[in-house]
């Protein structure tokens, strides 16, 4: 039996599939103009998870998961206005980049990852089914979804319109009937991608692509519907009230599900802070995509998740030896019951990692290693990384690290810890396994086990000389 919380209800409840011979799951994926941070990971490795659960319980044919990428948006159109490049150009690269690194962390690919873009028609049918049924309405050049015409409004969330209007602080556009109504359609000019509709020349706004997309893959009706805690509203809660006023006899999605958010060393996850790095950092800095994955699953997904370089060792040492005690030998047929059971229950990935340790401690190789390939964990695709040599450090380096030393020294002594912990937390980031002493001077430790892995120098010395510049 499987068990999920899910947000609409606000409890956690059997899942009971539709058609248990074509389980359906959507998942919002990511909107591609830039790599994606590791914040974006979470939710690809949580319902990559769940995803597996799935195949498991229900049989790989019988599982259908689609998880879209967003490819018209106005984050794209303003990185093609800096960049010059075409917009098709941005997005193939960065959907690119964006699949070889979830394939790193031992994500299985979706069944089916449609692009906003190939699905402008069925859009412009749904908008036009909501202006006919009165639920959308047209105003210059714009059309936008009545949330009044929809009772329910609100209902995911636990918001209330008229608390939502009280505490509107943007200027609202003086063609909304309600500052709450939200775009389906939008004109566009110049540069910008557009399509020809019935009102003109323009873009879908960003809350329809779900449902049309969800729509055409999986039906009236489908499964689970999962993403960030950060789309339930407005996200998630745009996605009901269109889909639901649409096509008023199918029920959408029957479990939303949330992962909540990503801090690093404590804190919110900023450019500002020095803590903000991207997947593609942390492979490049040597940590492996199987100790990312470690790490993410570590922490329950409805929980907050604190990404530190403590649990980045701790993961390399418990893969090491769980790779160790599994090289070379056949998994078993199938995984601990212990293991699925914990899974089973709302994603216990937290038991099911103290299972594996567990199964581990006496010595049931066969067992660890197909229930660790259900978690993702132990597969081939993953190896190779527990048997790389020591890390060499080059002079350069040494050297450019003691100048940022004495820099974080000097602003220490000047009472700017502030700007001292940017540094040393953009050090962290790298892959640098500092310590600090009682007297608040740092150090770095190469024989730390997170640093195991092999590590370009030149990679390190573009790196530091990029801080040093910027501080320069």
């Amino acid at each position: 039996m499987i068990k999920l919380h899910n947000t609409k209800t606000r409890r956690k409840e059997e899942f009971v599939p539709i058609n248990a011979a074509n389980v359906r799951m959507y998942v919002c994926g990511p909107t591609v103009y830039d790599r994606a941070h590791l914040g974006n990971a979470r939710p690809v490795v949580v319902f990559d998870t769940l995803f597996r659960l799935l195949r498991h319980v229900f049989g790989e044919d019988h599982v259908t998961y689609v998880r879209n990428f967003t490819d018209v948006d106005d984050k794209i159109n303003a990185k093609a206005a800096e960049t010059g490049r075409d917009i098709r150009n941005i997005t193939d690269e960065t959907i690119t980049w964006y699949r070889e690194d979830m394939d790193a962390l031992g994500a299985l690919r979706p069944n089916y990852e449609p692009r906003a873009t190939e699905y402008i028609a069925p859009m412009v049918a749904m908008i036009q089914t909501l202006i006919d049924k009165g639920n959308a309405y047209e105003a210059e050049g714009h059309v936008l979804f009545d949330v009044n015409s929809y009772g329910a409004y609100g209902a995911l969330s636990g918001r209330k319109l008229e608390d939502m209007r009280a505490g509107e602080r943007v200027e609202v556009a003086g063609y909304k009937r309600d500052p709450m109504d939200f775009v389906l359609w939008k004109p566009s000019s110049g540069k910008q991608p557009g399509w020809e509709s019935p009102w003109g020349y323009g873009r879908p706004g960003w809350h329809i692509e779900c449902s049309a997309m969800a729509l055409d893959l999986l039906g009236e009706s489908f499964d689970i519907h999962g993403g960030g805690l950060d789309l339930t509203f407005p996200h998630h809660e745009n996605e009901i009230a269109q889909s639901a006023c649409a096509v008023p006899h199918g029920e959408f999605a029957r479990v939303w599900m949330h992962n909540e958010m990503l801090q690093v060393e404590g804190k919110k996850m900023s450019k500002s802070l020095g803590n903000f790095f991207t997947v593609h950092d942390l492979l490049e800095q040597g940590i492996p995509g199987e100790v990312i994955r470690f790490v993410l699953l570590s922490t329950h997904y409805r929980s907050p998740m604190d990404w530190t370089s403590s649990k980045v060792r701790e993961a390399t040492d418990t893969l090491r030896k769980w790779r160790g005690l599994t090289e070379g030998i056949e998994p078993a047929a199938n995984p601990s019951p212990a293991f699925v059971e914990a899974l089973s229950d709302d994603l216990n990935t937290a038991g099911a990692i103290a299972e594996m340790h567990r199964l581990a401690s006496e010595g049931d190789a066969l067992r660890l290693k197909s229930s660790g390939m259900l978690f993702g964990l132990l597969t081939d695709e993953c190896g190779g990384w527990e048997s790389g040599g020591d890390f060499s450090m080059s002079d350069e380096v040494t050297q450019k690290i003691g100048d940022l030393f004495a820099i974080y020294a000097e602003l220490r002594a000047h009472k700017k810890f502030q700007e001292a912990d940017i540094i040393r937390n953009q050090m962290k980031n790298m892959g640098l396994p500092i310590s600090v002493d009682i007297d608040g001077l740092p150090s770095v430790s190469f024989d730390d086990p997170q640093f195991a892995p092999d590590t370009d120098n030149s990679l390190l010395l573009s790196k530091l000389d990029k801080i040093l510049e910027a501080l320069k």
